[in-house]
């Protein structure tokens, strides 16, 4: 099991969802820093930031889930996920005819990546 220290300030269970739930928290301020740094290279940083946060959030996970202290959400059904998925594809192309529309079929923008290419090949009904 894990070591619990009784005269500590908290519980190391409640210590690590907290710091878990930090990590998340900033990989969205991350995120959202770079969705909107105009420069390159603070974007860049900015990913390199998100990037090194969710990797250390998907070990903070895995320890905890392997010491029962985080309650993994039940699966979900493959179907679901197929239309979030779809849904999002339609917004993206949207999206995608919008920006042609306004740009002329020009810009950074133009060629954006394409939802459908994430899509995991997955035959079990169910997904995790």
């Amino acid at each position: 099991m894990y070591s619990q220290n009784v005269n500590a300030f908290m519980q190391d269970e409640d210590l690590l969802n907290i710091i878990l739930a930090d990590l998340k928290r900033t990989v969205r301020e991350y995120t959202t820093a770079a969705t909107e740094s105009a420069c390159p290279s603070v974007r860049r940083t900015f990913n390199d930031l998100t990037g090194d946060t969710l990797r250390l959030q998907g070990e903070l996970f895995t320890q905890m889930s392997q010491l029962n202290m985080y309650k993994t959400p039940s699966k979900a059904l493959r179907q679901e996920l197929d239309k979030q998925i779809q849904n999002a594809h339609q917004t993206q192309q949207k999206s995608q005819q919008f920006i042609q529309q306004k740009l002329g079929g020009q810009g950074v923008y133009a060629q954006a990546p394409n939802v459908s290419e994430h899509q995991a090949n997955v035959h079990n009904a169910y997904y995790m």
